[in-house]
């Protein structure tokens, strides 16, 4: 048993670091041959998207639990923490995408496909991995508040990148279009989505752990 539970685990491992990976590489691609303006530029507008720094985290962590795979220790990457907290990151990547962005475009070809990939097969890969190997027994109501600061950081840099270059990733954060007040009163929604996400995330994780000792007890 425990055999198999530890292949499903690297099968899982190597399925998100080469999709993860090939998207992240793929989009990059893409970005550069259809803007025209200067690669540089178009480099810095890849890694102004929620998305793509989300995915980067998501892979980095895949890849370190793969490289670590059988070891002992743990590294920032693979801390059940880190890896809980990023989970409610790739989550929120799936749902403001899915219910709200999906609409706005219609990616076709190999675009459509590292869409895919980025906004629901890596999201849905790295959920299902934090809920069935994952430790659990480490998480903390508090840590809700710590997770927020990833995102908060990520506003601030968006909202002065936005203001010196007139870019902005999203258009529910185009302050060009909706001025401050609106883009700021989104954010806070926004915020709080992410603060709901990680108790709902935290209160599972504990439901999960306290099964799973109900059960240990059972069988003694």
């Amino acid at each position: 048993m425990e055999g198999k539970y530890l292949k499903a685990s690297k099968v899982f491992l190597i399925t998100g670091v080469l999709l993860g990976w090939f998207a992240l590489l793929a989009q990059l691609y893409l970005i550069i041959v259809n803007n025209a303006i200067p690669v540089m530029e178009s480099v810095v507008r890849y890694f102004s998207f929620f998305t793509i720094l989300t995915n980067i985290i998501a892979a980095l962590c895949l890849s370190k639990l793969l490289l670590s795979f059988n070891k002992e220790g743990h590294g920032f990457l693979t801390r059940p923490d880190t890896l809980a907290a990023v989970t409610v990151y790739i989550s929120v990547v799936g749902i403001v995408y899915n219910l709200i962005l999906r609409f706005t475009w219609q990616p076709q070809g190999l675009q459509f496909f590292v869409d895919e990939l980025l906004h629901a097969v890596i999201p849905i890969l790295f959920i299902t991995y934090w809920l069935l190997f994952v430790p659990k027994n480490t998480l903390n109501w508090s840590a809700s508040l710590l997770w927020l600061i990833y995102p908060f950081l990520y506003l601030l840099f968006i909202l002065l990148h936005g203001a010196y270059s007139g870019f902005y990733p999203y258009p529910f954060i185009d302050v060009s279009k909706l001025g401050y007040n609106k883009v700021l009163l989104n954010s806070f929604y926004l915020l709080i989505v992410f603060l709901t996400l990680s108790l709902l995330l935290i209160g599972s994780g504990k439901l999960i752990q306290n099964h799973k000792k109900k059960n240990k007890y059972l069988r003694y």
